[in-house]
């Protein structure tokens, strides 16, 4: 018998996606808790492993190395991720403010959200200058210019440990390309001057090998195009200035009302602050009790306390103690493939170091890079014949991908009956009615999702895309949605939180989309659904699959790609920001296209589960026409291809495969019978609108295209 899915009952909400919080998720993951919801918040899909910035940015390292995907580790976990920043936290409500979205609650949070830096409020600093946090920016630019040509001037302005690895790993990239001309490090005060006396003296020697010059005890006045000028008077030539100095605690912070030091989460031994509900651990936190510097490797130490403790606070178990170490092993990149290490006052350098350093900082990314695949469901020994084949090898998809496939569907609404009552006249292939109440003409339609992400937030926001999409496809103005609920077991707290989720994320997308949200119906079952009824007003006869005529272009509007994207996702397989990228794709509107494209189509549907190939197929077959598909034209999501190519197929693959025998696909071009979740539209119009139409709707951000044209024949198409 199957064990019955347990009720989550509990909230437990991390803040930041920091080093211990990534381990904190990794053990999680070998023993989770019944009845916690773990949840996630971070700004972006991965966190930045600080230990390998320096070696980045010399060039020992890809950008791809630094990064912790938190996509995965959060599906690994089986946590919920949030991507978005944190802004508030309300302990007393018990919320965290998160942009852009409704209050995330919590019963326990953990806050690891590191620190942030004062730069930018330096004069000249936000148009001159680019600051080391966040890594992503601060990558994509250093990338640019260090791959330039010519001569190179550059400064940093910070010279702790920090700044004076990010002067040497810039001058090294520079010099290795010849480009070097000159490099500076300043400081308000002395050059490392926290450090003990050994390191800089060794630290001193490697600027002057380097030609690092040092400016010191000089204030920054503002930054300039080529300069940098100081509160002197002195001008410094740089081309590039990035900033290491003002390392200062977020300012949400001092608003949560939490006890603090210099703006920092005062914690106890136990990573509790001030309210014992709320944990903090890694550079935001202050250990009151013991105080510490800022350093990384106390939140690695920090993370199987914060676990054991997190757990304890919702289950009753005693709570366990943080004692921090006396002194910990500092290694510095030095530039070149070489580390300085120091502990208790014992001084070590060379490139042994580094490769120490490296097989240390490799080590640990390692653990989060071996993730295991999702495993096939075991089966019971005694079962039916064909279970396995239907099984099939791999989870079943979310989202369209989880949907009945065409031929099914087929055989099963051919024995219909037809529509008894005059004004209703059913729309063939397009999933939706034509009512007539006098001179009234109303659509309607009907779509639910079985749930792919566990953020019911954005669940909801794409399910809603998604349900609009036969409206928009046939021309008309959503009016009123009912929603249709399937929630799974959860504490009447947690229901309610997530009720005000969805509820939220759909009234966002329906009201923008000029619809009501009037009612609907919710039960529990085994996983999150959402679906929505909606309805549409015609201001002119609803445009349908029939009518595309030979000579007409074809349009679409959206890249296609989630549905192998997704199943990646399911699979470990697929780098956070494509799948970041395809959510917010997913939940991008197609009121503006529909509006573009509506009063000169002559046919359009949106692209869904059948595939870009299936619903170009429909539109053939009930105009009776054929189609010619250039592939190279079809826009597609970052990282389908690869996905593709490397044999990641949605469970649905097949099925829409066989709906084309003839045709011989492989590798990328599999992904025309990639079922697609909140899809574009495809639209059939006059090839002298086309460009025009792809053109207004590219200027407005979406990614549209023409991909083909429409033929003579009757449902035959020719893929270039």
């Amino acid at each position: 018998m199957d064990t019955p899915r347990l009720p989550q009952t509990k909230d437990v909400v991390l803040i930041g996606g920091g080093h211990a919080h990534a381990l904190v998720l990794l053990k999680w993951a070998m023993r989770p808790l019944s009845g916690a919801r773990l949840t996630l918040i971070n700004p972006g899909p991965t966190a930045p492993y600080s230990g390998m910035l320096p070696g980045f940015v010399a060039g020992h390292y890809s950008r791809q190395d630094l990064d912790i995907d938190l996509v995965r580790l959060a599906r690994h976990a089986g946590a919920r991720l949030i991507l978005g920043a944190a802004e508030g936290l309300d302990p007393d409500a018990r919320t965290v403010q998160v942009a852009g979205r409704p209050d995330v609650a919590f019963d326990v949070a953990s806050v690891d959200v590191g620190i942030t830096s004062d730069m930018p409020d330096l004069s000249g600093f936000s148009e001159h200058g680019v600051p080391a946090k966040p890594l992503g920016t601060f990558a994509q630019k250093w990338d640019a210019f260090r791959e330039g040509d010519g001569p190179a001037r550059i400064s940093v302005i910070g010279g702790g440990v920090a700044g004076a690895e990010l002067v040497l790993a810039m001058a090294h990239a520079l010099r290795t390309r010849g480009r070097l001309q000159q490099a500076t490090l300043i400081d308000s005060g002395s050059v490392l001057g926290t450090a003990s006396a050994g390191v800089r003296d060794r630290m001193r020697r490697a600027f002057a090998e380097h030609g690092v010059t040092l400016i010191e005890n000089a204030s920054v006045d503002s930054l300039h195009a080529d300069h940098v000028k100081l509160k002197n008077g002195r001008e410094v030539l740089s081309d590039f200035t990035t900033g290491a100095a003002g390392a200062r605690p977020h300012d949400w912070l001092a608003c949560s009302g939490l006890d603090l030091h210099e703006g920092f989460l005062t914690v106890s031994d136990t990573l509790q602050t001030s309210d014992p509900a709320v944990f903090a651990t890694g550079d935001c936190a202050h250990l009151g009790y013991e105080p510490r510097p800022k350093a990384g490797v106390y939140a690695v130490r920090q993370a199987p306390i914060l676990l054991h403790n997190l757990r304890a606070a919702i289950t009753g178990d005693p709570m366990r103690r943080y004692k921090p170490q006396k002194d910990y092993l500092k290694l510095i990149s030095m530039g070149d493939k070489e580390a300085l290490g120091e502990r208790f006052g014992m001084l070590f350098t060379g490139k042994m170091v580094w490769r120490w350093k490296d097989r240390i900082d490799q080590s640990f990314m390692e653990q989060f890079r071996a993730l295991p695949e999702m495993d096939a469901p075991d089966l019971p020994a005694e079962h039916t014949k064909d279970l396995p084949e239907i099984l099939g090898d791999k989870p079943m998809c979310g989202g369209c991908g989880a949907k009945a496939g065409r031929s099914a569907l087929r055989a099963a609404l051919g024995h219909a009956a037809a529509s008894t009552r005059d004004d209703v006249t059913p729309l063939p292939g397009d999933d939706a009615a034509l009512l007539t109440m006098g001179s009234t003409r109303q659509v309607i339609t009907t779509d639910h999702l079985r749930a792919f992400t566990l953020d019911p937030y954005v669940m909801a926001r794409i399910a809603a895309v998604h349900a609009l999409g036969d409206v928009w496809a046939m021309g008309a103005a959503p009016q009123a949605a009912t929603a249709n609920l399937i929630l799974p077991r959860l504490a009447p707290a947690l229901q309610q939180r997530t009720l005000v989720e969805i509820m939220s994320a759909a009234r966002s997308i329906m009201s923008e989309a000029g619809a009501d949200i009037v009612g609907g119906h919710t039960s529990l079952g085994d996983e999150l659904t959402i679906g929505f009824t909606v309805t549409g007003l015609c201001a002119r006869d609803p445009i349908t699959l029939a009518g595309a005529r030979p000579g007409d272009a074809l349009v679409l509007t959206k890249p296609i790609g989630s549905g192998v994207i997704m199943a990646a996702e399911m699979a470990a397989k697929a780098e956070g920001t494509w799948v970041a990228a395809a959510l917010e794709q997913m939940q991008r509107s197609q009121a503006l296209p529909s509006e573009v494209l509506a009063p000169d189509a002559h046919a359009m549907t949106d692209v869904t589960g059948f595939g870009l190939a299936g619903h170009l197929l429909g539109i053939c077959e009930a105009s009776r026409v054929s189609a010619e598909l250039d592939f190279a034209a079809v826009p597609l999501m970052e990282g389908a291809a690869v996905l593709a190519e490397s044999g990641v197929r949605s469970s649905l693959f097949p099925e829409n495969a066989a709906l084309l025998p003839e045709w011989r696909t492989a590798g990328a071009q599999d992904l025309l019978f990639d079922p697609q979740t909140a899809g574009g539209l495809l639209a059939a119009l006059p090839c002298t609108k086309a460009d025009t139409a792809v053109r207004t709707l590219q200027d407005a951000g979406h990614r549209a295209a023409v991909i083909g044209q429409i033929t003579h024949g009757a449902g035959q198409i020719v893929l270039r």
